[in-house]
């Protein structure tokens, strides 16, 4: 008998009774060391990747990685150093994250700011990795926890994730997330009892006028914020409730009190003070 095809892995064609083995096999392997490597297997039925890796954001404390695991390990040289080390409070999936409850998939470029790719941290992060594409399979644990299972693209296959491919992912989304969450409902970060800490704006100007005498407004600290994720002027004042023009003002401010003239300046002078912000977790 012919075998009824399921869908594309690569350029391999894979049947439902394949892909049904590997959703066997996933699930024998919920609470035990084999689930990262059979879900890996599972996923890469309906879409190629060259590199995924699990990460648990709890509240703004610095994320842990669960698991890893990579064609090139180009990909995660930037990851223990830089994303862990700060540059994650400017990264889409974070703040995907910090809406709560979120599960399915999320494709990078769809929830990025609409200035994203002009960003100093897109320049200066994404293109150390390496990173073409990026899909991420979230899964909430608790209120505050988040795990995120990103699949990437990078210059081993040289080209995004197809059409087909991510149709594969969305059609089994909440299965995806399901599994990381019966395999992970336990999992407690350390300090994750601890008190809530202040949100980032307000520990970001008291670092800046303790450190650099530097004394920004409320507003002014939010607009440096969403500069530095990727936000348009037009894009800030709608989240903000201002006009476009009130925005242009706020960054003028904001540049005048730094004594910087770019958004390179900027995020050179941010980024040692989101490190030390974020040390503990």
């Amino acid at each position: 008998m012919t075998p009824a095809w399921y869908g594309f892995a690569g350029f391999e064609l894979v049947t439902y009774s394949e892909h049904d083995e590997a959703l066997a096999n996933t699930i024998k392997a919920l609470a035990t060391p084999e689930l990262p490597r059979q879900f890996s297997t599972l996923v890469r039925g309906m879409a190629a990747f060259d590199n995924l890796i699990v990460i648990a954001y709890h509240g703004e404390n610095r994320p842990a990685v669960l698991y890893r695991e990579y064609t090139d390990p180009v990909v995660y040289l930037p990851m223990d150093n830089q994303y862990l080390g700060g540059a994650y409070l400017l990264d889409p999936f974070y703040h995907e994250h910090l809406k709560g409850s979120v599960r399915g998939i999320r494709r990078l470029m769809d929830v990025a700011p609409d200035h994203f790719r002009r960003t100093h941290y897109y320049n200066n992060y994404y293109k150390q990795t390496t990173l073409l594409d990026e899909v991420a399979v979230f899964a909430t644990i608790t209120d505050g926890i988040t795990l995120t299972a990103c699949f990437g693209r990078d210059r081993t296959s040289g080209k995004p994730f197809g059409k087909r491919e991510l149709q594969a992912l969305r059609r089994h989304e909440m299965s995806l997330s399901a599994l990381l969450e019966a395999h992970w409902q336990d999992y407690r970060p350390d300090g994750a009892a601890e008190e809530a800490s202040a949100p980032l704006e307000v520990r970001l100007r008291e670092a800046l006028e303790q450190e650099h005498g530097i004394r920004l407004s409320p507003r002014q600290a939010e607009v440096a914020l969403f500069i530095l994720r990727g936000h348009s002027s037009l894009a800030i004042g709608l989240h903000l409730g201002v006009s476009t023009q009130t925005v242009k003002v706020f960054r003028r401010q904001l540049y005048t009190k730094c004594n910087i003239s770019s958004q390179a300046e900027l995020f050179a002078l941010l980024m040692p003070l989101f490190a030390r912000l974020t040390a503990r977790g």
